[in-house]
């Protein structure tokens, strides 16, 4: 299984991105993807994870309100819509794919596939 994020870029504080994240290979049936984030001297952080049934999406709080994930079964691929982002956004923003149990779908350790990620930089 391979995923493949884009999307990412330079924008000034209140703009908007949208990050994508397309998962091939014939074995995969991770039951969700999700998005991380890392900026540089801090640890890998939880952004948003949805189902592949595409309900229940989960969202880190600073993240709430202002991100959407969605997801497209018949492309496997999963988007997150970064609407007004501030200078705290900026970071490596990596997806991931995996099956974990529910209480731990918050956590990078439990995902088993990863994207190469794609640099967002918000400039104040």
């Amino acid at each position: 299984v391979q995923l493949q994020a884009s999307g990412g870029g330079l924008v000034q504080a209140g703009g908007s991105l949208r990050l994508s994240c397309a998962a091939s290979g014939t074995s995969f049936s991770s039951r969700y993807m999700g998005w991380f984030r890392q900026a540089p001297g801090k640890e890998r952080e939880f952004v948003a994870t949805i189902s592949r049934f595409g309900v229940n999406p989960y969202y880190a709080d600073s993240v709430k309100g202002r991100f959407t994930i969605s997801i497209n079964n018949a492309k496997n691929t999963v988007y997150l819509q970064m609407n007004s982002l501030n200078p705290e956004d900026t970071a490596f923003y990596y997806c991931a794919a995996g099956s974990p149990i529910s209480s731990y779908k918050y956590f990078p350790s439990a995902y088993g596939y990863w994207g190469q990620g794609t640099q967002v930089t918000v400039s104040s």
